[in-house]
């Protein structure tokens, strides 16, 4: 996939999560804001109440969007005779996707009335959403090759060096290297560690931040051709993240690691209690369009 479709893919399915929400919300915005014994009485009690049409058609295309999004994912990841169909980092973004859109449709299938065991489930449902942003962070911290594959700490190291060297070849109008400036700059201020992994995380983004602005309004100055200067930067905004990412890589795979143990667990839960909840629906005769 390349970039223009890969970002045409990810636009398509924001646009979808974004528009499913405004959708339901414009839909039964009234109807979820009056009190529960007022309900009957509203004009769209018969679609938009959890077993109405519209309600349990929600329920149904949300489980089965959830159930897909995280077994799809699942058999991807773990069968190696699948490696070769699509990249594992464009199933992790279409998990993401369904297991989005999913929860949102089985919030308005709820009508955002919560109790019993279904309870346990929705609750579940949220951890599971909140866990899987986390997890999506730090995902994102671990470098990874163009399939997804986590790399290891020498060929990130490696691909710093790359950068250091390209970076190292390009001068500016007095014979001084960017790789140099980017070096005297970067070593103005380092600041202090702190105690917290998330202060540190805080700290390091601020400061790469920081040390970027400062590289740009240096370059900017610099006697360099329009190309010339966007592939510096480029490249300087590639090596930041990558010294980054070195620094904290152990502490983020032992994060990930211990990451699949909350999410897991809360996934199963929410799965098991909503087969549950099928099974209880189908034997008191609640029945959709078939």
């Amino acid at each position: 996939m390349n970039p223009l479709v890969h970002r045409i893919f990810i636009l398509l399915m924001i646009s979808l999560v974004v528009l499913t929400f405004l959708v339901l919300t414009y839909l039964g915005f009234t109807y979820y804001t009056i009190p529960l014994e007022q309900r009957f009485f509203y004009p769209g009690h018969e679609l938009l109440k959890p077993s109405g049409l519209l309600g349990h058609g929600l329920g149904i295309v949300g489980s089965a969007c959830m159930t897909v999004g995280v077994f799809s994912y699942m058999v991807r990841k773990r069968k190696k005779s699948l490696s070769r169909v699509g990249v594992l980092k464009n199933w992790l973004e279409f998990h993401i996707f369904l297991c989005t859109i999913g929860p949102i449709m089985v919030l308005f299938h709820t009508a955002f009335k919560f109790g019993g065991i279904v309870a346990v489930s929705f609750w579940s449902m949220v951890a599971v959403v909140l866990s899987g942003v986390i997890g999506r962070f730090i995902y994102n911290q671990i470098p990874r090759s163009i399939q997804g594959r986590e790399l290891t700490l020498q060929e990130v190291i490696g691909m710093k060096n790359n950068a250091t060297q390209e970076l190292s070849h390009i001068r500016n109008s007095s014979g001084q290297s960017i790789e140099a400036i980017l070096d005297q700059l970067s070593s103005r201020d380092t600041g202090k560690q702190q105690n917290s992994l998330i202060k540190n995380l805080y700290h390091d983004y601020r400061k790469e931040i920081q040390l970027y602005r400062a590289i740009k309004k240096t370059i900017a100055n610099l006697d360099l051709s329009a190309a010339v200067r966007y592939r510096v930067m480029k490249l300087v905004k590639g090596e930041l993240q990558l010294r980054r990412k070195i620094n904290r890589l152990q502490t983020m795979q032992k994060l990930f690691r211990s990451w699949h143990v909350v999410h897991l667990p809360f996934a199963l839960i929410m799965l098991v209690i909503m087969i549950i909840h099928v099974i209880i629906t189908l034997s008191f005769g609640y029945k959709w369009i078939f």
